[in-house]
This record gives C-alpha cells, structure tokens and sequence, in this order.
C-alpha cells in the first residue's frame, strides 16, 4: 500500500486535549512544514507558511464547500454563510461584504464603536468592579448595530452580545458552551430573519446603504432574493465577529498589564505604534488554531499526498508562531511590525490570500481599526487591575483570560 493510501491514527483526541498545540506539536515532530494526519475519519494534509497560505487559497486545489464540519457551521457561521460557498456562488456573496473593506466604512464603525466606548466608561467608574471582556462586547454591540442600521433598544443589548460571544465561545467544543451556542444562533437567526422581512415589506425603513438594506435587497446569483434566514446569516456574519474583538479587547488589557512600557507611545496617540500593537495583539495571542478545506483533487505539498476529498488543513496559530517568520515568536513585541514590512500572506491571523475574491476576512481592516482605536483607549484608561486569575489555556478554544479581565477603581475622563 503507498503512502497515499496508508492508513494514519486519528488524531481528532489529541485536538480536544491539546487545543493550539496541537498542529505545532504534529509539525515539530515531522521537522517541516507539512504533516499527515486523520481528522474526524479523514486523511488531512496540515500545511504552513506563505507559500502554503496560497496554495490553500487556491481553489484549482482547495475548496471550503461542506468542509466546515456542522457543529461549526450550527454555531459559528451558520448554514448557507458565504464561508461555505466556492466559485461563482462565493464571489457574488462576497460583493455583499466588500464595502467593509473602503476606508470610510472602518472609520465609519470605529466611530460608532469609541462612542459607545466613551458612553459606557461612566457607568463603569459607578461600579466596584468590571470584566472587560463582558463590557467591551456590550459596546461593541451597541457600536456595531447602529453603524449597520440595525434597531438595537437599549435593553437589548446585552442579551445580544451574549448570544453573540456565545456563538463565538461555542464552536469548538461540546458540552454546555456548545448547546449554549446552538440556542443563541437560532435565537438572533430568528430575530434577524423577521428584521430582513419587515425592511422588504417597508414595515421598517433601513438607512440608506446600511448594511441592513444591502443584505435586505441582495440576490443570489439567479437573480433571486436571498431567503430570510439565510439574509439573517450573513447580518450575524458581519455583526458577531465585529463583537468578537471583544477577545482581542482582553488580549490586550492583558498585553498592557503584563508589559505596561507600551502603555506610554500608545496614550500618546502615536499612530504607527497602535496599529503595530494592534497587529501584534493578533499575531501573539491564540485566536483561531487552523482553517480547513477539502483537496479538489490527489494532491502533493512538499513530498507528503493528500486525496482528493481529504481535508487540508492551514496551521494559522503555528504560521503566527513561526520561528523563521517571527524570530522570537513568543515574546510580545510590537515593534516587530515598524522594522520590516509584513507581507500578506505571514501575518494569518483571520486567514490569508485576498479578501475580495479568496475567504480571508473582509473585516480584518475593521478588527485592526478597531484594535488601534481602543487599545489607545485602555492605556489611557485610569484603573487597577486587582487580584484574579490572568492564566490563559491553550487547550481551550478560542482561548480567553480566564477572568475575562477584571479592572476596579475606574476612573471617567473629565469632560
């Protein structure tokens, strides 16, 4: 039997034991860039590197379609969601998501996010303590609804973010945090779907090129409106992961306590030095472990055989953690990003290749917008950090601070 077709050990409980490192800990042993395993039944060719990113965004090699396993499909994405379609079908719902990518609209939901932001830092001055990871997504919430024209009552909001961050927190594991997921999706699907029905039927007037009107009147390729739940799919799919920055929020107030000599450049406002920081906070902290995809046809990488049909698997937390991409990847160190230039296809983070025709993520421009803007407002932020539990788990995914961040003795900026 060749090596194509040998059987391999599933590797599918050394994923649930050791989260992130899990496909280092495969490449280490193999001593490259490239590994064979078995995931969930199937043989997967786990790749990294620039070079790797590409041929994983090559679509005569990798598709996505019915690759994303259901359990992430019933959480994270939801069914029909634009990460699952390939081809034409791909591109003409990737043009919905596009004019995330112009510079207004960032700057248009970091507006709408930092005033939400600086609306909520009174109300936590009033209390004793605040877990930043809860009350960033609250704001986020509340930012992101009113940039994308969805009606958000003030009591809605924190039930909101908590189905959001639930459908983020659950994806990757069974149990409570999974079913907890499964609830909150099929909750905002519903409201959202009847939202989408009430703006075509002029029950509710969407601002004007709002991203509510837009996918209220987007069509499918054969012309046809795209269903409700389906229309309430890809709402969720710009508004969660938005509130997702929640965990690159705690990420970085952990950054800022563990390592408080940067707090300094970025109370300054010091431009270069938040977006460098920004993109170290995604670079350094664990966020998504891998992408997977499914071999079009047999393919080879580097000397190993996949397939067809079997899964490919992009290492993203391994590729971020490349020694020969990074040097001293497991130290924290911002200025990385004003000494050299970094290509595309290195930093990973939320995928690679181009977002106006691959799948990495269009709002990777609104997460490092945002990044930049509220970093600076947290090292400007007078508070103390009191005693908790800062440890944050590789084996659990996502990972988060295991407090959620706890700051007290908030203090509001005058005026």
């Amino acid at each position: 039997m060749d090596a194509l077709h040998r059987p391999l050990l599933d590797r599918s409980p050394a994923l649930l034991a050791e989260g992130y490192a899990w496909l280092p800990n495969r490449m280490r042993e193999s001593g490259g860039q490239v590994v064979r395993t078995r995931l969930m039944g199937r043989p997967a060719l786990a790749v990294r590197g620039p070079d790797a990113v590409r041929f994983f965004y090559d679509e005569r090699h990798v598709r996505r379609h019915r690759a994303i396993p259901e359990p992430v499909r019933g959480t994270l994405f939801g069914r029909g969601a634009v990460h699952t379609l390939d081809g034409d079908a791909h591109r003409v719902r990737k043009a919905l998501f596009l004019p995330l990518l112009h510079v207004d609209r960032i700057a248009g939901v970091v507006e709408h996010v930092t005033a939400a932001w600086d609306e909520a830092v009174p109300s936590w001055a009033a209390r004793p303590r605040v877990t930043l990871f809860d009350a960033a997504s609250v704001v986020l919430t509340r930012g992101v609804c009113r940039w994308a024209g969805i009606p958000l009552a003030e009591e809605e909001a924190e039930p909101l973010a908590r189905d959001l961050v639930a459908m983020v927190d659950g994806f990757a594991t069974a149990g409570p945090r999974h079913w907890r997921a499964r609830r909150a999706r099929g909750r905002q699907e519903a409201r959202l779907a009847r939202l989408v029905q009430d703006v075509r039927s002029g029950a509710v007037t969407a601002p004007a090129d709002s991203v509510l009107a837009r996918v209220a009147r987007h069509r499918h390729p054969d012309g046809e409106p795209l269903e409700p739940g389906t229309a309430a799919v890809e709402l969720l799919n710009v508004v969660r992961p938005t509130v997702a920055v929640c965990w690159f929020v705690a990420f970085s107030a952990h950054a800022l306590h563990r390592r408080p000599e940067h707090r300094d450049r970025l109370r300054a406002g010091d431009a270069a030095y938040a977006a460098a920081f920004a993109h170290e906070v995604r670079r350094f902290y664990p966020f998504a472990p891998f992408l997977g995809g499914r071999a079009v046809t047999d393919l080879s990488w580097h000397g190993e055989r996949l397939p067809a049909g079997g899964l490919v698997l992009l290492d993203v937390y391994g590729q971020n953690h490349d020694e020969k991409l990074w040097g001293d990847p497991y130290v924290f160190r911002p200025q990385r990003f004003l000494e050299r230039p970094v290509e595309r296809d290195e930093l990973i983070p939320q995928g690679g290749g181009e977002p106006d025709t691959n799948h990495r993520c269009p709002g990777e421009g609104i997460t490092v917008g945002l990044l930049e803007a509220l970093a600076v407002r947290l090292a400007r932020l007078d508070h103390t950090v009191p005693e908790q539990d800062l440890t944050i788990s590789l084996r659990r995914i996502p990972a988060r601070p295991r407090s959620g961040f706890v700051i007290a003795d908030v203090q509001a900026p005058a005026g």
